[in-house]
């Protein structure tokens, strides 16, 4: 049964219809060099002439290697060897071939393909009907007499017609296990010919690193927007419940606040989404989605904790900072205030309340950002095992060749950022800062 399924199962079916689709795409090259042939002096007996016709298939594989050197023909060979070649998918290459190496390869592939394709379909075209006629032979007189007379000589014995049947089925056989080997030699081919390239390799690798920074950014975004959103919320409206009979005025600023917050919240959610509509892509301008530093007022009249702002430099007016710089320089305060509310020991509500000192300030090319806010027990809506926030910060920061941190100081705790408003290239080092950052985010919220 395994035999039979190696020569006849649907696996081999697939790769036998895959080597007459080689010998198909062969015939325009064939019937060229059986021109070129003929023009050499093969005339009319070009294809009664055996030499001919391997001369002109010797002249057609040289013309099939060099259309394989095309881009785009590796895309359609995958596509075919991905349907009927029985391979795992996992081992062919993506997208046309853009190095020589890929073009090489894949020429050697459409060349293999084409001349192991001619010749089982040459055989599938013309051996069948023969090894019928033979295995008839038997049971028609009329085969019987044409045999005798036109048969080779040492077969028309009188035991030829009984040994016909069989040597018919062995004729099919042998054409079925010819197909299954040039089948077996294909997909063995195939991680070397249409397997991707280093080259390849190397940019799927870059691919999928790109595809990695957009989700993480969009995951920052996410946590600093909905997170903060959520804190302040849940803050103001417990606030607002436990003075509810006794202070309608502070009710009233609650949920105005909560109105002006979810709003605000509802609006940077749209638009995160709609970069992932976008399959993860800035727009043509390269321009960054999210609010900047102009957004900071309606962020800190409504945050839910009393702020001590001050500015130095101006960053919130209009060029003054980078469009990148100013968009993480927000999210950076929105999650210092987020650990506010979460942690510290600011309040709510109340004349007494302690309040947040925020400094946002341009000195000697970077962005300075220090907010300082009272130490406190944890608050009731922070998560168990600690939040990804401060780890975000430093992120961000690294992101922008600038550094982050945060860590108590005496009786209060301090989230410093300094953002270089120039744009910087790769330096070395980049990595080690980077995990440094992360190291110290990480640590930080453990702390917190």
């Amino acid at each position: 049964m395994r035999a039979v399924r190696a020569l006849f199962g649907r696996r081999a079916r697939l790769r036998w219809l895959h080597l007459i689709m080689g010998g198909a795409l062969l015939m325009p090259y064939f019937l060229v060099g059986t021109v070129v042939v003929g023009l050499g002096g093969g005339g009319q007996q070009m294809f009664s002439s055996v030499p001919a016709q391997f001369g002109a298939f010797g002249l057609a594989l040289p013309m099939a290697a060099v259309t394989g050197l095309f881009a785009l023909v590796r895309p359609l060979c995958v596509a075919a060897a991905r349907a009927l070649c029985g391979v795992p998918t996992a081992v062919l290459a993506d997208g046309p071939a853009r190095t020589r190496q890929a073009r090489v390869r894949t020429a050697g592939w459409y060349t293999l393909h084409l001349a192991l394709g001619g010749v089982v379909s040459g055989a599938t075209l013309t051996l069948p009907p023969f090894a019928v006629a033979v295995a008839a032979l038997p049971f028609s007189p009329g085969l019987r007499s044409t045999w005798l007379l036109d048969g080779p000589e040492s077969l028309r014995g009188p035991w030829a017609p009984a040994l016909a049947p069989f040597a018919g089925v062995a004729m099919l056989v042998a054409l079925a296990a010819v197909a299954a080997a040039a089948g077996e030699v294909l997909a063995r081919r195939v991680p070397v010919l249409l397997g991707p390239t280093p080259e390849d390799r190397l940019a799927a690798a870059e691919r999928r690193a790109a595809d990695l920074a957009v989700r993480n950014r969009l995951a920052r975004e996410l946590h600093d927007s909905v997170g903060h959103a959520l804190s302040a919320v849940t803050l103001q409206a417990g606030a607002a419940r436990r003075v509810l009979d006794r202070d309608p005025e502070f009710v009233r600023e609650a949920l105005t606040a909560i109105e002006e917050t979810t709003r605000r919240t509802v609006g940077e959610l749209d638009a995160v989404l709609g970069v992932l509509r976008r399959d993860g892509e800035p727009d043509e301008e390269g321009a960054a989605y999210g609010p900047g530093l102009d957004a900071l007022g309606g962020l800190l009249a409504y945050c839910g904790v009393t702020v001590a702002y001050e500015s130095e430099g101006g960053p919130e007016a209009p060029g003054a900072v980078r469009p990148d710089v100013s968009r993480e320089a927000y999210r950076i305060v929105q999650e210092g205030l987020s650990n506010a509310l979460r942690h510290g020991g600011c309040a709510a509500h109340g004349a007494g309340a302690a309040p947040v000192r925020l400094l946002v300030a341009v000195r000697e090319g970077e962005l300075e950002i220090v907010m300082e806010n009272p130490l406190g027990e944890r608050a009731a809506v922070a998560r168990p095992g600690g939040g990804r926030g401060l780890r975000g910060v430093a992120e961000r920061a690294v992101l922008l060749g600038g550094h982050a941190g945060a860590g108590p100081d005496g009786d209060v705790w301090r989230l410093t950022a300094r953002l270089p408003l120039a744009a910087r290239g790769a330096e070395t080092g980049a990595g080690t800062r980077a995990a440094g950052a992360e190291r110290s985010g990480t640590e930080a919220e453990g702390r917190r």
